[in-house]
């Protein structure tokens, strides 16, 4: 029982960070209402991976080399401050370009939903791109983690982050999915995607002015 006590700490701290909306969400959120369910529940799995990645990364160490080389962060802050703009910029110019959800969805369907891997692909990158997430994990590790924690507890924690995050999004992924939001997706299109591009150019801008200021 003991080791429950970290381990629920560390989910419930987490849970609070990945509920936040934030690129990951506008990202899988847009992916599920303009493309298929399928590709929203793979961007999910994608954001799963990510964490997972974030978890493994925290537990080895990523703290500390990020802290002992400044340089680093300000380089991977940067750099995933330009993929998020550069994403929200072409989110942005594809506003205006038509989109036939049926005969998407039925070509996807009929090729065995060809865009799944790129689905998931996009979500982990847009999961990786910010690694000030790395600096969370590592924090929120360092209060709840056991001073003798073994490999075990390890997998358990990595576990738990990529269940938390791959639920939460699959959750959304299914939400917005469904034939109402699609529905209204289409009929506001351009707005619904200026406004997703606009907050993933911000969010993108605001990390580099982050990483020039430190």
């Amino acid at each position: 029982m003991q080791p429950l006590l970290p381990l629920l700490g560390i989910a419930g701290a987490l849970a609070v960070g990945v509920v936040s909306p934030g690129p990951s969400f506008v990202m899988v959120a847009r992916t599920a209402v303009s493309l298929s369910r399928t590709e929203g529940v793979a961007a999910a799995i994608g954001m799963g991976i990510g964490g997972a990645s974030f978890a493994i990364a925290a537990l080895a160490g990523l703290q500390g080399l990020l802290l002992a080389i400044p340089q680093l962060y300000v380089l991977l802050k940067a750099a995933g401050g330009l993929y998020l703009a550069w994403l929200g910029v072409r989110i942005w110019l594809g506003a205006k370009q038509p989109l036939a959800l049926a005969t998407a969805q039925h070509a996807a369907s009929a090729e065995g939903h060809p865009h799944f891997s790129r689905a998931l692909l996009a979500g982990l990158a847009t999961q990786i791109s910010n690694p000030k997430t790395a600096i969370v994990y590592a924090s929120v590790f360092a209060a709840f983690l056991p001073p003798a924690s073994g490999l075990g507890f390890g997998i358990a924690v990595v576990a738990v982050v990529s269940l938390l995050e791959t639920s939460w999004y699959t959750l959304v992924a299914l939400a917005l999915s469904a034939r109402g939001p699609q529905q209204t997706y289409l009929r506001y299109k351009a707005w619904v995607d200026r406004a997703a591009g606009a907050v993933m150019v911000s969010l993108g801008l605001k990390l580099v002015a982050s990483a020039y200021r430190a």
